[in-house]
Formats: structure tokens, C-alpha cells, sequence
């Protein structure tokens, strides 16, 4: 196993021992890494790729180097990326599908990545299944998605699937803690908190420790507060909704921005298509705000029941013990164990487009009926 494929899989002991033993072998024609974002999948494909090129070349060190940079400058890796919520369909079309058909620029071997391969609509997928099926021999494809079940069936059944487990919290805490950053820089009690809140999810993580981040679990709090309190009629969760409205926008003007830039540059879109698109990814990222906030209202309920119960030790929100404590003084454990499986519900029940500010509502007054 080479050093970029060692550092890649540190985390993840069955990736490392299934690639190289792939490496070994010969390796397939096409691979499903699956599993949570964060999780190591994209740097564990670009230094697969990296090897599979430098097994083909005349300069395996130098073919090697270049796959490695990111973005690649190699011509034989295809790195596709979705511009917006979803991936084109043009662009699957003309930069994997019939690319593979062309033989190596340089070297016996070319491989092409699909990252959030879930983001291709049915189409896309319908049309890279005969590829999946027959490719060229020089032709490997590796798609990464954190949301296998949104793939077709028939396109997972004809990789091979590799399969990532969530980042350990004491792995997060540790990258966390090398990162540094913020404003203010977090307290190790923070960031042991957000190793926990994050799932095993890095780019979570560092999400929460942004301003943003930092503001969305005070929201998220004062939601659950409010209902302990016997004050939801204020409408708190208004403000979950807000930050994840805001953080749409963002994303739709950056995706817009982007989009509007390559049409610019000659990339073929029209009007329509960049609006679509840019929608497409401000939904998207709005809906995994809310989602996040509906998450550390579940975990703050958690972690009341865990205190009440007289078990500090395995609370998320280390940076909140004192205040958790106070809360959790007399409480019975099983009402705030019992919110918090009324929060995933509701957060479950989105995924059935019901208005997401009457489920918040109702989810709310449920929450204060409950622990009032």
C-alpha cells in the first residue's frame, strides 16, 4: 500500500484492507463507496485513482503525483462534480459516458469519479448503466455517495461497493483540535461537543463551529427551553426556519454565480437551466440546515434525559453541562427521552413535503404538552 492510500483509509480499516487487496489483484471496473460525508470517501477515491494510474504508466511516481492534486491536471482522471443539487445530464453524458470510450491520453488506464453520485437524476443513471455493464478494459468508475438508497438498484448492483463507517469522535476532536480556527477559537469543551453533535460527519463539524454554526445550536436550544418553559405560543422555531432560509439563498447565489461564470466561458446552458439549477441547490442546502436543527434539538432532549438519569458522562453538549444540569433537576428521563424521538419523527415526516413551518409547530406545542 502506497503512503497517499495509507493516510487516506487511517480511519477506515475495511476501505484500507479492500483496496489494496484490489490494488493486488486487478482491480474492478467499477466501485460504490458509500457512507456519511466526512467520512473519508473523496480522498480515499483520488489516491485509488492515483494508484490504479501509476500501476499503467511509464512513470508510475510522476502519473502518481499529478493524479494526487486536487483539482488533477492528469488527463486520464475525470473528476465530476455537481454543479448545483443535481448532476447535468449532459454533462454525465459527454464527460464519462462517451469519454470512456476513448483510449488513455498516456498510460494503460483511465478512471472516472462521480462525487454525490445520488445527485444524478434517473436519466443520467439509466444512461451510465451500459458503461457500468461493459466498460473498455482500460476503464475504471468510482462513484461516491453518502446517500446509496437514492441510487437506482440496478446501478449499485453492478459496482462493487466499499463501505465507510462514521468518523469516531476522538478522530473528529483531533482534526478539529489541528484545524484551530474560529472566532472566538473554540474550547476543547466545544469542540468535544461538536465531535459528538457531528455523527462522525467532519464538514459538520467544522460547520458548527462556524458563526453560523454557533448560532443554529443557541436557535435549536432555546427552541426545546421555550417548550420547557411552557412559551412555544412566542414561535422559536422561526427562527430555525430563518437561518435555513439564509443559508439557501447563500447557496442558490453561489451556485448561480458559478454556473453563470461557465456559461460565460462557453459551457452550453441556458437561462432556464441556471435558475433550475441554482434552485435546485438552495433547497438542498436549506434542507440540510433544517435537518441539522432538528438534530440538535433531538440531542439536546437526549442529553437532558442522559442528565437526569445521573449519566454526565456520555452527554454531547460537554460545553453545556452546567446549563443542562440545572434543566435536568427533578425532570423523570423518560419525558425528555420520549421528545426526543417526537423530534425524529417530525423530522422524518418532512421527507412527506408537509408545510415545514406548520411541522415545527405542531412538533413544538406536542414538545411543550409533553415537558411543560
Amino acid at each position: 500500500m502506497t503512503g497517499a492510500l495509507e493516510t487516506a483509509t487511517e480511519h477506515q480499516s475495511r476501505p484500507r484492507v479492500a483496496l489494496s487487496a484490489a490494488l493486488a489483484s486487478g482491480p474492478s471496473h467499477a466501485y460504490l463507496f458509500r457512507g456519511p460525508r466526512g467520512a473519508g470517501k473523496r480522498a480515499a477515491a483520488r489516491a485509488f485513482a492515483a494508484e490504479i494510474l501509476a500501476a499503467a504508466a511509464d512513470d508510475p511516481d510522476d502519473a502518481r503525483r499529478r493524479a494526487l492534486l486536487d483539482p488533477s491536471p492528469h488527463p486520464d482522471l475525470v473528476w465530476l462534480t455537481p454543479r448545483g443539487a443535481q448532476h447535468l445530464v449532459e454533462e454525465v453524458r459527454e464527460r464519462v459516458i462517451r469519454a470512456s470510450a476513448y483510449r488513455p491520453f498516456e498510460g494503460g488506464k483511465r478512471v472516472f469519479v462521480v462525487e454525490a453520485a445520488e445527485a444524478m437524476r434517473d436519466e443520467s443513471q439509466n444512461a451510465l448503466l451500459k458503461t457500468l455493464e461493459e466498460p473498455p478494459g482500460f476503464v475504471h468508475l468510482i462513484l461516491l455517495s453518502s446517500e446509496p438508497e437514492a441510487l437506482l438498484e440496478t446501478v449499485a448492483s453492478r459496482c462493487q461497493p466499499i463501505d465507510f463507517a462514521p468518523l469516531p469522535a476522538a478522530v473528529l476532536e483531533v482534526e478539529l483540535a489541528a484545524a484551530g480556527g474560529g472566532d472566538p477559537a473554540p474550547s476543547p469543551d466545544e469542540i468535544a461537543a461538536v465531535a459528538r453533535l457531528a455523527a462522525g460527519d467532519l464538514a459538520r463539524a467544522q460547520l458548527l463551529l462556524t458563526e453560523r454554526g454557533r448560532e443554529l445550536r443557541v436557535e435549536a436550544e432555546r427552541c426545546v427551553t421555550a417548550a420547557l418553559d411552557g412559551k412555544v405560543a412566542a414561535a422559536p422555531w422561526r427562527l430555525l426556519l430563518d437561518r435555513a432560509e439564509a443559508a439557501g439563498s447563500d447557496a442558490e447565489a453561489a451556485t448561480r454565480e458559478v454556473l453563470e461564470e461557465e456559461s460565460a466561458a462557453g459551457l452550453k446552458r441556458t437561462a432556464r437551466d441556471i435558475g433550475d439549477e441554482s434552485k435546485r441547490a438552495g433547497r438542498r442546502r436549506r434542507t440540510e440546515i433544517l435537518d441539522l436543527a432538528f438534530e440538535l434539538c433531538a440531542v439536546w432532549l437526549r442529553d437532558l434525559a442522559v442528565l437526569a438519569s445521573g449519566a454526565d458522562e456520555v452527554a454531547f453538549n460537554r460545553d453545556r453541562l452546567a446549563e443542562l444540569r440545572a434543566r435536568a433537576a427533578g425532570i423523570d428521563p423518560s419525558r425528555p427521552r420520549r421528545g426526543a424521538e417526537i423530534v425524529q419523527e417530525a423530522r422524518r415526516g418532512l421527507d412527506l413535503n408537509v408545510s415545514e413551518e406548520l411541522a415545527l409547530e405542531a412538533l413544538f406545542f406536542r414538545l411543550e404538552r409533553l415537558l411543560a
